[in-house]
């Protein structure tokens, strides 16, 4: 079924096209049909309030009509390209012959507020059949997406022009900039946010971990990109993919496809098992069968972001196989491979001691080991992934120390000290994983940001450039080992930042910086506390300018999350979630009131009145 309408220049036409699926759902819309008026006016439909949940809701352009003047033409032109057009063969219909097929909309997408603001001008000249006019296009910038489809926040005013002259006695637009304009309500509407996969590039300054080198070069990372949403999902998923990862990931990511590497057919489907299968071009057609593995992980991590895999086939130009992966066997490219039980939780208890909590425990109970019975008070502390070491920060901030989860082990020296006379001392530590221990020094008149290769090795410095007269007083590492979460403050008030941990110098001289430093929660005036809660996303606190506290999850590219909104709570001091992308686990939070846990599709819950410095795993 087909539902159209037109309005005025300054309206919104579009023509919708609802599916069997949509219909069962949409009976506001289809109340009404078995007595649809054929007469009368038709009321323009406003896209910003089209809701997500309408999904089989196909939007289409529609054409200019026969004397459509600039106006309009503008109008329609603007509103074709919010549509579900694969090609936007209908937005091409606005523009001269001569501009039509240069015309790139895959170049960019500007983010706007809300739908451009139009200004047409009449250029004078001759005759009124030689006018022409500029078009001018305004409004408040919000993000940008550029060609490799990667969101960067960017708030700025915009402005652009577009030129509509005569063709074959119709006004049609013949010089106009490449991409597209879109307010945000089109843009949620149109884009989704997908994770594509790339291998860490990890080269000096690894850590073994008692993992071989072949397997720490072998840690995949989630690569946010925004694609359309209802435009063949699984194969423009793929072809994202080849096009290889963004350009703040580059320098420290890499894929197993050759280059060049691209696909034969023009549309990928399932088969009834839920396997895909992907032919390639002879590029990829030498490839060893490790390589096409790693290939294989690559597309079966990404395109789960779209469609349930079980398994995925790649194949050469003939059709013959090259390889084939399964989701199981695919899980040894995962960066959380070595993970222990995603549902247990830590946190300092009220005696300053390192106790635990599962999913499905009412009283959490003391971890065995020195930091569990009170071998040093603790602040602060971490666990590694693999759950058998934690390390600890003592009470005063000054001392890290780090012991086995099993009775009867030593506490040892600690690994690291600071200056006595230092004001604020450690910042909790994080583990990622390949084995090392990061945490960062508040020493106001030297603050530092170190690395302990195995957790156990000597303390690195490692460089940020980029900070800006700022200190780290918060740190989360990712599990692959190249991205960092960091909390930076300056003067009284601390960012969220992004940053990317890239490798040089050699295995014996190490040489480790945090590069290009990216704002992550740029309408939060006050970050308060941060978690990594999946492959490219975090749990953040923090305020807006003038306003309360919230709890929300954010994408590390600085979009915010689809996820639903979090119950609120007061006062966050720290936030702890899971990095499981599969398994919804339980959020635990230190707020006025003690720790809490948020279990899925429950309210938050007291756990105890006395702890503090909850995290999972990392």
């Amino acid at each position: 079924m087909t539902v159209r309408g037109r309005a005025d220049g300054r309206g919104r036409r579009l023509r919708r096209t609802l599916g069997f699926a949509a219909a069962a759902v949409s009976g506001v819309l289809l109340a009404g049909c078995a007595s649809m008026p054929d007469s009368g006016d038709v009321t323009s439909v406003n896209s910003s309030q089209r809701a997500d949940a309408d999904a089989q809701v196909r939007v289409y352009g529609v054409p200019p009509s026969k004397n459509e003047q600039p106006q309009e033409l503008v109008a329609g032109f603007l509103e074709a390209t919010t549509s579900d057009d694969p090609d936007y063969d209908t937005a091409r219909m606005y523009l001269a012959k001569n501009v039509k097929r240069q015309w790139d909309p895959s170049q960019s997408t500007t983010v706007l507020s809300q739908m451009p603001q139009v200004r047409v001008e009449a250029e004078r000249s001759g005759g009124d059949r030689d006018q022409a006019y500029t078009v001018t296009l305004t409004g408040r910038q919000v993000a940008t997406v550029d060609a490799k489809h990667a969101y960067t926040p960017d708030e700025r005013q915009y402005k652009a022009e577009l030129h509509i002259a005569r063709e074959g006695g119709e006004w049609r637009i013949d010089a106009l900039p490449g991409g597209l304009v879109l307010g945000v309500s089109d843009f949620q509407r149109i884009y989704r946010s997908v994770n594509k996969y790339y291998f860490a590039e990890l080269r000096p300054g690894t850590a073994s971990g008692g993992a071989s080198q072949d397997r720490m070069r072998a840690v995949l990372v989630a690569d946010p990109v925004y694609l359309r949403k209802r435009i063949d999902p699984v194969t423009s998923t793929v072809k994202a993919l080849l096009d290889g990862p963004t350009t703040w990931l580059g320098p420290v990511a890499a894929t197993a496809f050759p280059t060049g590497t691209r696909m034969e057919d023009q549309r990928l489907t399932l088969d009834d098992s839920n396997a895909l299968k992907v032919r390639l071009n002879d590029r990829a057609a030498g490839v060893n069968q490790e390589q096409c593995l790693r290939m294989a992980a690559q597309t079966l991590y990404t395109v789960q972001e779209s469609a349930k895999v079980t398994d995925v086939t790649l194949q050469r130009k003939d059709g013959s196989r090259l390889c084939v992966l399964g989701k199981e066997q695919a899980k040894w490219y995962a960066p959380d491979h070595t993970a222990g039980q995603p549902d247990r939780q830590y946190f300092v208890d009220g005696q300053h001691r390192l106790a635990s909590l599962a999913d499905a425990d009412d009283k959490p109970r003391q971890v065995p080991g020195p930091l569990g019975d009170g071998g040093v008070q603790l602040r602060s502390a971490a666990v590694d992934r693999s759950e058998r070491r934690a390390a600890g920060v003592s009470a005063n901030g000054q001392s890290l120390y780090v012991a086995a989860l099993q009775q009867g082990g030593a506490l040892g020296d600690a690994r690291l000290s600071v200056h006595e006379t230092a004001k604020a001392g450690l910042t909790a530590p994080s583990w990622d994983g390949l084995g090392d221990l990061w945490v960062a020094d508040q020493d106001p008149e030297h603050p530092r940001l170190l690395r302990l290769p195995s957790g156990t090795g000597t303390p690195e410095e490692v460089r940020v450039p980029g900070l800006d007269g700022g200190r780290i007083t918060g740190l989360r590492v990712a599990a692959d080992g190249v991205r960092i979460a960091l909390l930076v403050t300056k003067g009284d008030r601390t960012a969220l930042r992004l940053g990317r941990v890239e490798r040089g110098g050699s295995a014996a001289r190490p040489d480790l910086s945090v590069q290009e430093l990216r704002s992550v929660a740029p309408r939060l005036e006050d970050v308060d506390a941060v978690s990594w809660a999946g492959g490219s996303r975090l749990l953040v606190a923090g305020s807006e300018q003038g306003g309360l506290q919230q709890l929300q999850y954010i994408d590390t590219d600085g979009s915010l999350s689809n996820s639903s909104a979090l119950p609120g709570i007061t006062g966050v001091r720290a936030v702890a979630a899971s990095e499981n992308p599969v398994k919804a686990q339980a959020l635990v939070a230190e707020g006025d009131g003690g720790l809490v846990r948020l279990l899925p599709d429950a309210n938050w819950k007291l756990v105890t009145r006395d702890g503090s410095a909850p995290v999972y795993p990392g």
